[in-house]
């Protein structure tokens, strides 16, 4: 299923497609919101390993805006149910992650991303 959390991870790979490959678009996204146990230490523990920036792209082409803009300094209770919310309660269902490179389009279906390359697209 694609959340905020696995997107921010996701780069292109395409063939010869090798700087401004992330984050990867939005295109024609169908959200879901599904609830999910907070816990609060696993967030701290994954916080440092977020590219700010993107996510807060990502979460606002999907129309949410709880998340400020800077990564703030000091992470209160709030803060946290906000990032919780979006890193792991917005779904997307269906539609396209886009490069913003290279424009390869990696379809989702189901909640599911096809990452998968055709083999002249391999490098």
């Amino acid at each position: 299923m694609v959340r905020l959390i696995t997107h921010n991870l996701l780069a292109c790979h395409a063939k010869g497609c090798t700087t401004n490959n992330f984050p990867l678009q939005f295109q024609d996204a169908a959200v879901e919101l599904r609830e999910a146990d907070f816990n609060p230490d696993f967030l701290r523990g994954f916080l440092p390993r977020l590219e700010w920036p993107a996510l807060v792209g990502a979460a606002r082409q999907l129309g949410d805006t709880s998340l400020p803009a800077e990564q703030p300094e000091m992470v209160d209770d709030e803060f946290l149910q906000k990032l919780h919310h979006v890193l792991l309660e917005i779904h997307v269902e269906e539609g396209a992650m886009v490069c913003p490179n290279c424009k390869h389009v990696y379809p989702i279906s189901n909640g599911i991303p096809n990452m998968l390359l055709a083999e002249h697209e391999i490098g």
